[in-house]
């Protein structure tokens, strides 16, 4: 949830694109391309520079949340009926598929020479990258709507059966599992030793990897909402959305709330953090630029329908998607 990347202060929309169905997908951008996937049922790259169409993909069915992900000039997503695509970077030809068994929200992550993802069908795949082949499977015990997170050569996951997950990725056997109480739609944010996500128990935990077991909770005093965003970890700060309509920004170590925002409904974007500045959107339909230390609200643009997909942040420009079907990219 951090990028490097430098933001003008003052953001202006540069160009939006029709993508004609629901946007849930978060964007990749690599190498001055927008890939990101729509309800449409397709794979779209975009220019970054003028928000020109180079060419689109047709998915199996609608691309609901699994967000493309880019390794070696190949762009991986999977949809709703259940299929992963490889697809070539340059100009969309499919390289290969792989059928799961149930619809797919995870997002792909590739490690070395494997590419994992979460199915509904409750399993997570190890693939070989390069050919789509099934390396093996790891079955868990509800579905895996959650992205992997991966660190070391252990992929973590958090799922619908309520526990979080150690697998390794050489194998795909599981190295341990704690329970996180509830179940969970949040991929787990990693940042050293830690591993942050919010549960449908209207929570957020940090699990200690090193001790494996939770180090804190943190639920907000009066408002009992799912967290369903994933969170960004910077500066010590966990920061997330959740279905109470707020941004929280949580201290990292002892998970004391530091600020909250309200926004005007859910916030299930995750956030992206560049320079000192919280980038996210919610169900209100509307973009915020929050100040990352004390909550403060910079700006807001009114895309005036929902944004759930979350942003991504490249060359000084962010690019989101809306549900009305409109690609935003500020600068």
């Amino acid at each position: 949830g951090v990028s490097s990347s430098v933001l003008p202060k003052t953001l202006k929309v540069l160009w939006t694109y029709e993508a004609g169905e629901s946007i849930e997908s978060s964007a990749a951008i690599v190498d001055g391309t927008v890939f990101v996937g729509s309800q449409s049922g397709e794979l779209l790259a975009l220019d970054l520079e003028k928000g020109a169409l180079l060419w689109k993909y047709r998915a199996k069915e609608a691309i609901g949340e699994s967000s493309p992900t880019v390794a070696a000039g190949v762009v991986y997503v999977g949809d709703l009926s259940g299929v992963v695509h490889a697809v070539q970077a340059s100009d969309g030809k499919g390289l290969w598929t792989f059928q799961t068994g149930s619809e797919i929200k995870s997002s792909p992550v590739v490690v070395a020479d494997k590419m994992l993802i979460g199915s509904y069908d409750e399993h997570l795949y190890g693939l070989a990258a390069r050919t789509g082949k099934l390396v093996w499977k790891f079955k868990a015990e509800g579905p895996l709507h959650a992205t992997p997170g991966v660190a070391d050569g252990i992929a973590y996951i958090s799922g619908c059966d309520e526990n979080f997950r150690a697998v390794r990725i050489a194998d795909g056997e599981e190295v341990f599992h704690i329970s996180s109480g509830a179940y969970t739609g949040a991929s787990p944010a990693l940042a050293g030793r830690w591993a942050y996500y919010g549960t449908f128990n209207n929570d957020v935990l940090a699990v200690d990897l090193g001790a494996r077991r939770i180090g804190w909770r943190y639920e907000h005093p009066e408002r009992h909402f799912p967290y369903y965003s994933s969170a960004a970890v910077v500066d010590g700060k966990v920061v997330v959305g959740g279905r109470d309509k707020m941004v929280h920004c949580l201290n990292a170590k002892t998970g004391k709330s530091l600020w909250t925002f309200l926004t005007r409904a859910r916030v299930e974007s995750s956030p992206a953090v560049a320079g000192g500045r919280v980038y996210v959107g919610s169900s209100d339909g509307r973009f915020y630029v929050l100040d990352l230390a004390g909550g403060a609200k910079l700006w807001e643009f009114d895309a005036g329908a929902p944004l759930s997909a979350s942003p991504a942040i490249s060359r000084g420009r962010i690019v989101i998607g809306s549900q009305d079907g409109r690609v935003y990219c500020f600068g």
